[in-house]
């Protein structure tokens, strides 16, 4: 593989990175996909994905990576597991090296997603999953005539606990401030919802739990004054962290530090491309990282053909 020119070489073997190299193959182009670890990148991680078109039961993450690594291979993508160390990206020829040795290939997509960013509380990574959980979307169907909590003051915090309200018995909003920084067109909402309370200055710091989360302790921001509330979930939304440690120095980033790219998936760099949550974009869902995929096959498509 390492001695190989390839087309087009993809980081990250989540629903993005595998819908690329399915439509990226099928188009006649030779197509690697490097993972770490195994398919499927966050969408692994979740049991039960109940929100996946063409689904009527629940699929399980796991096999639905399975079956999407599978599809692509089958049409003549190959993949390599190892882990991206740098790259190289501003040449036409583009080198990554990885643990495996170096890869070269023409064109670049980078599916590299971004994780959610944790509370750092002890058994919060055991328990998800288990009550734990970071998207309301994904999950809240799980929760339906539950109570629940929200961690977070932000817009995606805001959009967590409306979602919920419409699923969950009772909602609690937590923020360790007075006020939300979440934008006013979610304020109105937020309180005309009658199983809403908002839980003002308080940090979640203990995760009270038997098999599965069953209470949260809160400490109080000013007072520093413990208090106990009992939920069936947790949802954290205090942001997430974006996986752009690699082209940081190379690529245009936004604030947040996620990569921009438009609709067409490309970045500030000729041939490279960004898909999935990695890019700034408005829904990070399995649908959404998918079309992203089908997406920049197009326009790998439109760039090696002017190249060449």
């Amino acid at each position: 593989m390492q001695n190989k020119l390839w087309d087009v070489a993809i980081i990250g073997g989540g629903p993005a990175g595998y819908s690329a190299a399915l439509y990226c193959v099928r188009a006649g182009y030779s197509t690697l996909v490097i993972e770490m670890l195994s398919a499927g990148g966050q969408m692994a991680t979740t049991s039960a994905i109940e929100n996946y078109p063409g689904f009527v039961e629940s699929v399980d993450g796991f096999e639905l990576a399975m079956t999407m690594q599978k599809q692509a291979e089958k049409f003549g993508s190959e993949t390599l597991y190892a882990q991206v160390t740098s790259v190289s990206l501003a040449d036409f020829i583009k080198t990554l090296e990885t643990t495996e040795g170096p890869v070269q290939a023409k064109t670049v997509i980078l599916a590299t997603g971004a994780d959610p960013r944790p509370l750092g509380l002890p058994e919060e990574n055991a328990l998800r999953g288990r009550g734990v959980g970071y998207c309301a979307t994904c999950d809240g169907g799980f929760y339906r005539g539950k109570t629940v909590a929200v961690v977070g003051g932000g817009n995606s915090a805001a959009e967590d606990a409306l979602t919920l309200s419409k699923l969950c018995k009772q909602v609690y909003l937590i923020h360790r401030r007075d006020h939300l920084s979440a934008t006013r067109s979610y304020l109105a909402p937020l309180e005309k919802a009658d199983n809403i309370t908002f839980v003002w200055n308080k940090e979640v710091t203990e995760l009270l739990h038997e098999e599965k989360l069953n209470g949260l302790t809160l400490t109080d921001t000013i007072t520093k004054e413990q208090s106990h509330l009992d939920v069936d979930g947790l949802f954290v939304a205090i942001g997430r962290l974006p996986n752009t440690w690699l082209v940081k120095d190379q690529l245009a980033l936004d604030p947040q530090g996620y990569i921009i790219a438009d609709e067409t998936t490309r970045t500030s760099l000729p041939g490279v491309f960004a898909i999935g949550d990695v890019r700034q974009k408005p829904l990070r869902q399995v649908v959404t990282a998918v079309a992203d995929g089908a997406t920049a096959s197009k326009f790998v498509e439109e760039y090696l053909n002017l190249a060449e």
